[in-house]
């Protein structure tokens, strides 16, 4: 089958980064006699339109040039869609590219695009708001509201509002019911993870899985500080899912186990990330796994 390809690529400024980004896309599509067009990002988010505009000019594949809240947008109006999606890193964490072995590397990153192959891999809906990669709630949730609001962006600024919101984070309290199963916890973050990372290598679910049907559930229960960084630090060198007990009892510090759906109630409001984006929060939260979402090119 002939291919035709949609990229997006961020329109805000003319930086030589960018320029020269289009310049490559150009050269290399056109050397594989692929036809192809190259589209702004939509600001607002909303790639709906992109189902008519597939099936009218039968495109095969979108090439996102972007983080992964990009991807998310995009993904979220192609569920289901018979499509490609690829996608060349260009966010502050590429969490799903890592994930997926995807090169960081913006030549590596287009070749993969020629010479990758498409396999289905899952998301999961929390409320019914998609999510292809992972969220949060509480403190790494904290850190993507604050590091939204900063001008500078980057590894740097958001390792310094890591370390802010450490030196004055609190646990908040949560009910976690999993199959019928129910603890109630005070802890300092929940993550949900469908790949096993938050972005730039920093792994939080070491057995997640892009395509097993499982979201990786970690919560990060109330310790003390040094304990915490420790405890961290422990579950992404060597974390292994385990049965969630039922009762509020519970000697771990870490729990960490697989589910394809769940219910946390979330009296407390903690603040919510949807792959690495702020996202308002909710009293209850129900979170279910798309297995097979969407196609994703990959390294064969």
């Amino acid at each position: 089958m002939s291919r035709s390809i949609i990229y997006f690529v961020n329109p805000i400024s003319g930086t030589h980064e960018k320029d020269v980004l289009v310049k490559k896309i150009e050269a290399a599509t056109r050397f594989q006699q692929i036809p192809f067009k190259i589209l702004p990002t939509n600001a607002a988010g909303n790639y709906y339109y992109l189902k008519e505009k597939i099936s009218r000019e039968q495109v095969t594949d979108i090439v996102i040039c972007g983080g992964d809240g990009t991807v998310n947008q995009v993904a979220a109006a192609l569920v289901d869609e018979d499509v490609n999606i690829g996608i060349i890193p260009m966010g502050s964490g590429n969490g799903l590219a890592l994930a997926a072995n995807i090169p960081n590397n913006i030549d590596k990153a287009l070749s993969l695009i020629f010479t990758g192959k498409a396999a289905y891999i899952d998301a999961f809906f929390i409320n019914d708001r998609f999510s292809c990669m992972l969220c949060g709630l509480g403190f790494d949730a904290q850190v993507a509201h604050d590091f939204a609001q900063q001008k500078k962006r980057g590894l740097a600024s958001y390792i310094k509002q890591t370390l802010r919101n450490f030196l004055t984070a609190t646990p908040w309290n949560f009910e976690i019911i999993n199959k019928g199963k129910s603890i109630v916890t005070p802890a300092y973050f929940i993550s949900i993870a469908n790949s096993n990372q938050f972005g730039n290598h920093f792994t939080i679910a070491p057995q997640a899985s892009l395509r097993d049907g499982l979201l990786d559930i970690v919560v990060v229960t109330k310790m003390s500080k040094w304990k915490l960084v420790w405890a961290v630090l422990q579950q992404v060198r060597k974390g292994v899912p385990a049965e969630i007990k039922k009762g509020a009892n519970n000697n771990s510090k870490v729990l960490y186990f697989q589910t394809d759906q769940l219910i946390i109630h979330n009296p407390g409001g903690a603040p919510l990330h949807i792959d690495g984006d702020p996202a308002a929060t909710a009293p209850k939260f129900v979170i279910e796994v798309i297995p097979a979402a969407f196609k994703l090119i990959q390294p064969c």
